[in-house]
């Protein structure tokens, strides 16, 4: 059966960025089924058995308190577990010097939903008829953000700055805040920080230069804190969380060892939320409750903390080491190729100047020699960029990346 879609059908069905690629690649890898591939494409998280262990923990915590019943038999507020609403207010106050209440919390099925409901309730077309604007101040970034709008003509991305050290084959994305453009014409804000796909972090002037222009007009700015301290703590470089008036700090435990559970975490100004919580209301009552029950005990524990600084982020930090010692030592000296500056997240961003292919072309070629990366161009809304990007195996692969590397210099030479 073929079924009739509407407009908003055909478009939510359709593949969109880098999960269009994600359906190339495994029909790819069964096509080639007994061929030896070295995939770097996008993926999940490793299993790090310090962090797996402390969620059987406090499973088994959960399971042996009177709690039980509650967590999983009951329906509970479409706003989140309250206890877990309390760990975070706790942990932030204390932390940050915030004064958080619980109506300042919102517990979401993970942060990409979270990314939904703000671009559909503050971008798109207002009752009047207005288009509101859903900017995003820096692409690429992460590619989610391309397919959360029921209205693709609300999404505005601007194209960076360039920070480049050419002696070391380095660069670094930075907001044109020459181009950028906030106005009455704008719904929301959004940015990944540290950045999904390139690691890279915004400074603290940066994000409140950003969060001063949208105040002007009294628009929200969702900050991506997927990656950021407290937890996972998936920063390389110091920083720390910015919060406002104006702004939505977005969180995320996918990072943290539990993307099977789908949480995402609002915090920001009591009337945001709410309008969000009314959203998700409507959409699906509340987010699964076994997740937030446990992460509740490794937050009040402390145990959240300390495994993100310890374990986790010092991980893939090395990882990246790896991946960049590699790089420089097995990387031509005479060509224009730059790798972004580590300073955040499980990526890394390799862009290739004056490649003579697409990225796209670029991404066919190397599958034909065993090795799966992702076009760049997927995560980039405004300018097309020639770059791949590496997920967090990179590392584990990289010596036989190496090997592969002549065909990238022989396309270059041609």
């Amino acid at each position: 059966m073929n079924p009739a879609l509407t407009k908003i059908g055909a478009q939510m069905s359709n593949l969109t960025g880098v999960r269009a690629i994600m359906k190339d690649i495994i029909e790819t890898l069964r096509a080639g089924a007994g061929k030896e591939f070295i995939n770097l494409s996008a993926g999940n998280p490793l299993i790090l058995p310090e962090v797996e262990q402390l969620w059987r923990d406090c499973t088994a915590q959960l399971l042996a308190s009177s709690e039980y019943g509650e967590v999983v038999c009951r329906y509970g507020s479409s706003q989140g577990y309250g206890p877990l609403i309390e760990a975070i207010a706790d942990d932030f106050n204390k932390r940050y010097g915030l004064k958080l209440s619980d109506r300042n919390i919102l517990i979401t099925p993970g942060s990409q939903s979270l990314y939904f409901y703000a671009a559909n309730a503050f971008g798109g077309y207002t009752q009047s008829g207005q288009l509101k604007e859903i900017v995003l101040p820096l692409s690429p970034d992460y590619t989610g953000y391309g397919g959360v709008c029921l209205f693709p003509e609300a999404l505005i991305a601007y194209k960076p700055t360039l920070d480049i050290d050419f002696t070391a084959h380095r660069f670094k994305y930075r907001p044109d805040f020459n181009q950028l453009s906030i106005t009455e014409k704008t719904g929301c804000v959004i940015f990944s920080r540290p950045s999904n796909p390139t690691g890279n972090v915004l400074s603290e002037e940066e994000v409140k230069k950003i969060a001063a222009l949208a105040a002007n007009y009294g628009v929200p700015v969702l900050i991506d804190s997927a990656y950021a301290p407290p937890f996972p703590a998936l920063n390389f470089t110091e920083m720390e969380p910015v919060f406002g008036d104006n702004i939505i700090h977005c969180m995320s435990l996918s990072k943290v060892g539990l993307p099977g559970e789908r949480i995402g975490i609002a915090i920001g100004d009591e009337k945001l939320i709410n309008a969000l919580e009314c959203f998700q209301t409507n959409l699906c009552i509340h987010p699964s409750r076994y997740g937030q029950a446990i992460a509740a005990r490794a937050i009040n524990s402390g145990a959240l903390v300390e495994i993100s600084q310890k374990v986790i982020r010092s991980f893939y930090q090395n990882k990246f080491k790896i991946l960049e010692s590699t790089l420089d030592a097995a990387m031509p000296k005479n060509l224009p190729w730059f790798l972004h500056r580590g300073e955040g997240a499980i990526f890394a961003w390799l862009w290739l100047q004056d490649l003579p292919v697409t990225d796209w072309e670029f991404y066919q070629k190397l599958k034909r020699v065993g090795v799966i990366v992702v076009p760049g161009s997927t995560f980039s809304r405004v300018c097309r960029m020639n770059g791949i990007t590496n997920s967090n195996v990179c590392g584990l692969a990289l010596p036989v990346v190496m090997r592969k590397l002549p065909l990238l210099c022989n396309v270059w030479q041609k």
